[in-house]
């Protein structure tokens, strides 16, 4: 038969006319010809496949008596939609006389990404180079893109490290892997690399690289690849979109991820909703990212993500709005029922904690079945912020029962929570601890729990003691513990030496120098207190006003120091003032308060 190439693309999308074609192919002898089978075996394998009818691809390969390499091709890369039917027949044909060729190896690799069998693909690169195909510039790249999205890094690294020749599809896949198994530095940088061997990076790669910047910080090169994406109008799709509203709101850029949000009007999903909400939270915009949660809801119908329900609960913790967390939680519950997610369940430890209601935190923890570290870590912080010392001592010997070992974070909330309440002899017993049994370094945390503990309790030279045992230089938390502690004592000469050591550092945090400069009151050095208040004119730094929020019958109403707006001022000044005076009458003590060390107004 002449031409059956032409007549079998002619039959592409009529089975009645491709099965006429196979009749008339089978009765001419092309299909047993030794010198026409390959091409037109392969060919009409194609052409079911096309249709599709991967049965009757697969019957006429089966009936075949003959199969080589081109049949091999066309039935597997026919399968490629079908992962496990793919490796099944790959496995076949390995049992066989017949070598694999670069398309087979190239679509079995894929196939073992598609089903998550890393074991599998490790075993096909091994024999791919074994057959000679290591520098196979497909087989290379499907391999590096397997052992990535599988988590393989270092597999991946290896394959594409020793490729002589990269393509876009090499290039890309290592630069996701990377971003995907959290190496973003890494990333970035082979990012330029794949610059300078001449590739720009198709919407792929730049998906990657806005993960990558959102997870180093790299606000700069995220807004160039932002800026790449509108140039080449290739950041049209809603996954990059939100994306990049990722990247902004983790780089502190908030109001760049609210212009592109708004910017994205009608493809906006419950993701990109989730990404703005819970972005908001985290740049402390806590009533932003409450407002936009009932905005998705009411105006826009969608329900919220975890993400978002996440960063609404943070935002609750923030601004200390009980009720506005309840209603969260009852949505979550209505929702999802007991299903919650581990980090669904830590934010409801943590916001009841935070918004003073410590047996409510506790009511989520213990309904919780499988508790991960970090939910144990925020039960605890919950007991300390309440100063309920032995209660958290409690939870962590539980903790460790349960066989969870406990790490840094979860000594810097149980030294805080001893601390808190006050418990010095078993606050200092576990720090030792901490170092010589558990083999945790002790960070600036540690220490200035250590420190506050110490202070606290008017153990002012051991505390300082422990602070010039410090390696390096004390940071802020450690000088405020140790001051704080010093201003409440009576050895003035220790708590001046303290207070000239800081304010020769000259520490970029302003209220540190109000807690030297009360010290430095504290004793009649009024000189040093001029001195203090000059530094910080001279500076041009500013102290963060102080603020406070108190929820009443669901409203919550924040102060900020000097700021005489609210509407009921008048009348708080006035119950202030009575409170001020029965505490005078019962001869309550008082802090000397100095309103000469106020910085907030300079």
């Amino acid at each position: 038969m002449r031409n059956p190439k032409s007549l079998l693309s002619s039959c592409i999308r009529d089975p009645k006319a491709l099965s006429t074609l196979h009749a008339l192919l089978t009765v001419s002898g092309t299909l047993s010809s030794p010198s026409s089978i390959a091409d037109s075996l392969s060919r009409l394998i194609f052409s079911y496949a096309r249709l599709p009818d991967l049965p009757s691809a697969l019957l006429l390969f089966d009936s075949s008596p003959h199969k080589p390499i081109s049949a091999w091709s066309a039935i597997i890369v026919s399968h490629s939609r079908h992962p496990h039917h793919l490796l099944g027949l790959y496995h076949r044909m390995i049992s066989g006389p017949t070598t694999p060729d670069s398309p087979i190896f190239s679509v079995a690799l894929k196939a073992c990404a598609a089903s998550s069998d890393l074991d599998l693909g490790r075993s096909i690169w091994a024999r791919a180079v074994d057959s000679g195909y290591k520098g196979d510039a497909f087989v290379g790249s499907s391999a590096v893109k397997m052992f990535a999205e599988l988590g393989a890094v270092e597999d991946a690294r290896r394959v594409f490290e020793g490729m002589r020749r990269r393509d876009l599809v090499s290039w890309t896949s290592m630069v996701s892997g990377l971003a995907r198994a959290g190496f973003a530095v890494d990333a970035v940088e082979t990012f330029r690399r794949m610059r300078s061997d001449g590739y720009e990076g198709d919407g792929v790669a730049m998906l990657a690289l806005l993960r990558a910047c959102a997870a180093v910080g790299d606000l700069r090169l995220g807004r160039s690849v932002h800026g790449r994406l509108l140039r080449c109008n290739v950041g049209g799709s809603m996954e990059i979109e939100t994306s990049v509203v990722d990247m902004y709101v983790k780089n502190g850029e908030a109001h760049l991820a609210v212009r592109v949000f708004e910017a994205m009007r009608g493809r906006r999903s419950a993701v990109t909703w989730g990404a703005l909400i819970s972005g908001l939270a985290q740049n402390g915009l806590a009533a932003d990212a409450l407002r936009r949660l009932i905005e998705m809801q009411r105006l826009h119908g969608l329900c919220p993500d975890s993400a978002a329900l996440v960063g609404a609960l943070s935002a609750c913790s923030q601004t200390g709005s009980l009720e506005s967390g309840k209603s969260v939680h009852g949505f979550m519950m209505r929702r999802l029922g007991l299903g919650l997610k581990p980090v669904s369940v830590t934010a409801l430890v943590d916001m009841y904690g935070k918004c003073g209601s410590p047996g409510s935190a506790e009511a989520v923890f213990c309904q919780t079945g499988a508790k991960d570290p970090i939910m144990w870590n925020a039960m605890i912080s919950a007991y300390g912020a309440h100063g309920l010392g032995r209660e958290a001592l409690s939870l962590f010997l539980e903790m460790r029962e349960a066989g969870v070992t406990p790490d840094g974070v979860t000594f810097s909330s149980l030294l805080s929570a001893l601390s808190h309440a006050g418990m010095v002899e078993e606050g200092l017993a576990w720090f030792k601890r901490m170092v010589g049994e558990f083999r945790v370094r002790p960070d600036e945390r540690h220490s200035a729990c250590v420190v506050d503990l110490l202070a606290r309790s008017g153990r002012i030279e051991e505390a300082k003691r422990l602070v010039d045992l410090m390696e390096g230089e004390p940071g802020t938390a450690v000088w405020a513990a140790l001051l704080a502690g010093c201003q409440n004592s009576k050895g003035s000469e220790t708590g001046l030496a303290v207070a000239r050591r800081v304010f020769e550092a000259r520490p970029d945090d302003v209220g540190i120098y109000t807690l030297v400069s009360n010290v430095f009151a504290k004793a009649g050095r009024w000189e040093l207190v001029a001195e203090a208040r000059k530094a910080v004119k001279d500076s041009g730094r500013r102290k963060v006003p102080g603020y406070s929020a108190v929820e009443v019958d669901g409203a919550v109403h924040g102060f900020v120091m000097e700021d005489k707006s609210h509407p009921q001022f008048g009348m708080i000044k006035q119950v202030l003032g009575r409170l001020y005076q029965q505490m005078r009458r019962m001869d309550c003590a008082l802090e000397e308060e100095f309103e000469v060390l106020d910085f907030g107004k300079f």
